[in-house]
C-alpha cells in the first residue's frame, strides 16, 4: 500500500510514538484519524494537523467500534489501523507493602493487550469491506509491544506479561486475517524519547542511553513511524515482530 493511499486511525495518537506516525504518514499525503484519551493534547495535534480527534477509551468494545466508524467516516474509509496507546505499570509482585493487587495487573493487561486486541478486531471488520488492492490487500494492522515482552525486568511482571501476549497473538491472528487480505504485524520498540522519558532526571536519562549498544542514545518517535511506514508499505511484512531497539538488551533491574 502506497502511503498516500493510507487512511489510517491512530490509538495513543496524542503523544509519542503515536503522534509521530500521524506526521509522517500525513507528510506522504496519507489520512490519519488521532485516537487517544488526552483531549487537550489530541485536540492541540489534531489542529496542528488538520485532522480528526476522537477521544477513545481502548477498553470499551463499543466505544472503540463507535471511534473506528467515526474515523472512517471522516477519511473517506479505513484501511489502517496502528495501535500506541498504552500504559507503564511498574510493580513488584512481592513487594514492601505486599503482594502485587490484582487490580493493578488486570489494568495493565486490560489497556495494553486487550485494548490492542479489540482495535484490531474492530478494525478488521471495517477493513474486511474494503475493495481489494494490490496483492489483494485489503488493510493493515500494526502493534506496539516492546522489549520488554523479551526480557522484562524486575518489576515488569504485569507490562511484560501485557506486551508478550501482543507478541503472541501476531501471528495466529495474521493467519486468521488473511483470508481477508489484512495483514498484522507488531513493533516492539526499545527504549525510546516519549513524554514519559522527558519526565526523567537527565542522569537517568544518561544512565539509559548509555546501556544502548549502538547508536548509544534513545530511539526517535520518528525512527518508530519510519518503520511503521515500511510494514504499510512493503505487503510481504506480515506476522511478525519487530525489535527496533539498538540491539539493547533489559538487564534484570
Amino acid at each position: 500500500m502506497k502511503l498516500n493511499q493510507v487512511k489510517a486511525a491512530i490509538t495513543g495518537g496524542a503523544s509519542g510514538l503515536g503522534l509521530a506516525t500521524a506526521r509522517y504518514i500525513k507528510s506522504q499525503g496519507g489520512a490519519v484519524s488521532l485516537l487517544d484519551i488526552n483531549d487537550q493534547a489530541g485536540n492541540a495535534a489534531a489542529e496542528e494537523l488538520g485532522v480528526t480527534y476522537i477521544r477513545t477509551d481502548v477498553t470499551s468494545e463499543s466505544g472503540v467500534q463507535e471511534a473506528l466508524a467515526q474515523a472512517s467516516e471522516a477519511m473517506g474509509g479505513l484501511n489502517t489501523a496502528v495501535s500506541c496507546a498504552g500504559i507503564l505499570g511498574a510493580s513488584r509482585v512481592l513487594g514492601r507493602e505486599g503482594p502485587m493487587p490484582l487490580d493493578f495487573f488486570s489494568t495493565v493487561i486490560n489497556v495494553n493487550l486487550v485494548g490492542t486486541f479489540n482495535v484490531a478486531k474492530a478494525a478488521a471488520a471495517l477493513m474486511e469491506g474494503n475493495e481489494e488492492g494490490a496483492d489483494g490487500e485489503r488493510g493493515v494492522i500494526i502493534n506496539t509491544a516492546s522489549v520488554a515482552a523479551y526480557e522484562g525486568q524486575i518489576g515488569q511482571a504485569a507490562y511484560s506479561a501485557s506486551k508478550g501476549g501482543v507478541v503472541g497473538m501476531t501471528l495466529p491472528v495474521a493467519r486468521e486475517l488473511s483470508r481477508c487480505g489484512i495483514r498484522m504485524m507488531t513493533i516492539a520498540p526499545g527504549i525510546f524519547w516519549t513524554p514519559m522519558v522527558d519526565d526523567m532526571p537527565e542522569a537517568v536519562q544518561e544512565s539509559l542511553a548509555a546501556t544502548i549498544p549502538y547508536p548509544k542514545r534513545l530511539g526517535q518517535p520518528e525512527e518508530f513511524a519510519h518503520l511503521a511506514a515500511h510494514i504499510i508499505e512493503n505487503v510481504y511484512l506480515n506476522g511478525n515482530t519487530i525489535r527496533l531497539d539498538g540491539a539493547t538488551r533489559l538487564a534484570p533491574k
